[in-house]
């Protein structure tokens, strides 16, 4: 008899920041090298990772399964928090996932860590499974705790409230602690009727890289490897196991396993990707969008020929030159759908000008666009220097414009608080940035978690190149002192071993230093919202390159210093 096929419904990737060792295409490769028809992503309370692991998983032919392990906060019947699993089955599970992760980062964040209230899940429960949570989640909680009546409560309770959409699980981990546990689960989902899945939590690709991950870990905590009191959370067996393993684990309960591949078949999210979504720029009644950018563009030119060629006759001359390259350009931007773009950035540029904000006269391809200059956009003439509209935007090139725009410093957040009030602080947000551990950077994390000396790692650390782009295997060829340390001393050895298997993984969410969405309604529409512990910033969970392939088009405004300075300079010149 053959072995009942298995697919992982637990993966921390890189994503988790915290206490992932996968990295995605290596997860993806997995997956595809052990048959896996399927794989799900359930990275702790975000969805960083989930779009290039949806394109990723789709390439090699595997269906990708949206989810998340989320933080379910406390309240009356729940004295601790605890975790659940939220897996999406269909688009508008996907959505009501990226509120809640959206609402848990910015309204419920404790100490760092996002909690999702049990009462919204329950409102926002369309088109989410729910996986107990094992050991983690209430009901093991109870059941560790040998409070069979509570635990039966609590599973009747999900049960009521999400009937087939949830499943008991069952896990198996190398911890007699926590594996105990499947036993009373088994017996209380057959009094309760309720299914079993049996899961797998994957932290690190394979059995030897256990060390590696618990490096990580330490890392993020600011704890030591060698600390006897530090907790010890993850067993060597979180590694991505194959169906195989997973079916000799679990064979005295084969619908478990059964139950893995049922709820995968279930699960089907499609994405639109690829398509640019302007937000709706409002324009007079009874006029298109395309038409007004024509107005706006005619009205702006004549206003700058004025400027340029005070002559009237000279001025007339010149005019049919320029009204014929503003007709051209008009065509170019409407025929490829981008009239809102141009009058968005018009609107925002101008209130900055008008409002005693310092904005730049352009640079870029963008400069060579005369209707940009006709908006006030830019204050370059493109005519005057024969700047090629054609390199900013071209038909036979179709891509988004991007108008690299300098504002002063200082003033930078009054323009994007205008931008937030005109098109709804739901809808404006900035973007996130993964910060990676670099050759360097991870040498000294990794010497700090082993508690060797400062200065033993110090010397190790500069003996690697100062150079954009190098990695430890690099450093390893061009600098032969760091071989032969190896070689001779144990500690370097084992110190470049860690670092190696941690070099590259993301390490922390930043944000991007310009970019700004503002989405055709609400944001979490498109990307899931994250807001750093103390801070005000609102970023989207997904970074530049992902929040364009889901639709959201990228605004960048740009903090400049000098135009700050040179701001400073001209006021004190007419103070004095």
């Amino acid at each position: 008899m053959s072995a009942p096929p298995f697919v992982h419904l637990r993966l921390h990737s890189e994503f988790s920041i915290s206490d992932g060792l996968v990295r995605i295409d290596e997860a993806v490769e997995l997956a595809r090298s052990r048959n896996m028809g399927a794989l799900a992503l359930t990275d702790l309370n975000n969805l960083f990772g989930w779009v290039r692991f949806y394109l990723q998983a789709r390439k090699a032919g595997i269906k990708p399964i949206a989810g998340a392990e989320v933080w379910i906060a406390s309240d009356e019947d729940h004295p601790h928090p605890f975790r659940v699993v939220l897996l999406v089955r269909t688009l508008s599970g996907y959505h009501a996932l990226c509120r809640l992760l959206s609402a848990a980062w910015r309204e419920h964040q404790q100490q760092g860590i996002a909690y999702v209230p049990l009462a919204l899940l329950i409102q926002e429960k369309e088109g989410l499974l729910v996986l107990s949570g094992a050991d983690q989640g209430d009901v093991g909680q109870a059941l560790s705790a040998g409070q069979w009546d509570l635990a039966r409560a609590r599973a009747l309770a999900w049960k009521t409230r999400w009937g087939d959409d949830y499943y008991l699980e069952l896990q198996r981990i190398g911890d007699p602690m926590r594996d105990r546990l499947c036993e009373p689960t088994v017996q209380l989902a057959a009094e309760l009727d309720i299914p079993v899945v049996a899961t797998h939590p994957i932290q690190f690709p394979a059995r030897e890289d256990f060390k590696a991950h618990e490096a990580r870990v330490c890392i993020a905590e600011g704890r030591l490897l060698a600390d006897p009191k530090r907790p010890h959370l993850f067993t060597p067996e979180q590694y991505f196991k194959s169906p195989d393993e997973m079916a000799e684990l679990f064979q005295d309960i084969p619908a478990a396993l059964a139950n893995s591949v049922e709820i995968a078949r279930r699960c089907s999210l499609e994405l639109t990707l690829g398509k640019s979504r302007l937000p709706d720029f409002p324009t007079p009644e009874g006029i298109t969008l395309d038409d007004f950018l024509r107005q706006q563009a005619q009205a702006g030119l004549e206003r700058r020929l004025t400027q340029l060629y005070p002559d009237e006759t000279l001025r007339q001359k010149e005019t049919a030159t320029y009204r014929e390259r503003l007709d051209f350009e008009c065509q170019t931007i409407v025929q490829m759908g981008f009239s809102g773009y141009f009058l968005i950035v018009a609107d925002f540029i101008n209130w900055s000008k008008h409002h005693g904000v310092p904005v730049g006269p352009g640079r870029g391809s963008g400069a060579g666009s005369l209707v940009a200059f006709s908006l006030g956009i830019t204050d370059i003439d493109p005519l005057r220097y024969d700047l090629l509209f054609e390199r900013f935007l071209n038909p036979e090139r179709v891509s988004m414009p991007d108008f690299d725009i300098d504002f002063c410093q200082d003033g930078r957040d009054r323009v994007i608080d205008y931008v937030r009030e005109r098109y709804g602080r739901d809808s404006v947000a900035q973007i996130a940035t993964f910060g990676s551990m670099a050759a360097k950077a991870v040498i000294r994390d990794v010497g700090r978690v082993l508690d060797l000396p400062y200065n033993f790692v110090d010397q190790l650390a500069k003996l690697i190149p100062f150079e954009i782009g190098m990695t430890l295997a690099k450093a390893r060829e061009q600098e032969p002192q760091i071989n032969q340390r190896a070689a001779q001393e144990e500690e370097v050895a084992e110190l470049l071993a860690l670092a190696e298997a941690l070099e590259g993984l993301t390490r922390n969410v930043g944000m991007h230093a310009g970019g700004v969405l503002i989405a055709p309604g609400k944001l979490t529409d498109f990307t899931p919202l994250y807001q750093p512990e103390g801070s005000e910033a609102v970023v989207s969970q997904y970074d530049k390159d992902d929040v364009e392939k889901v639709g959201l088009v990228k605004f960048d405004f740009l903090g400049l210093r000098t135009l700050t300075i040179l701001d400073w300079t001209v006021r004190y010149i007419r103070e004095r």
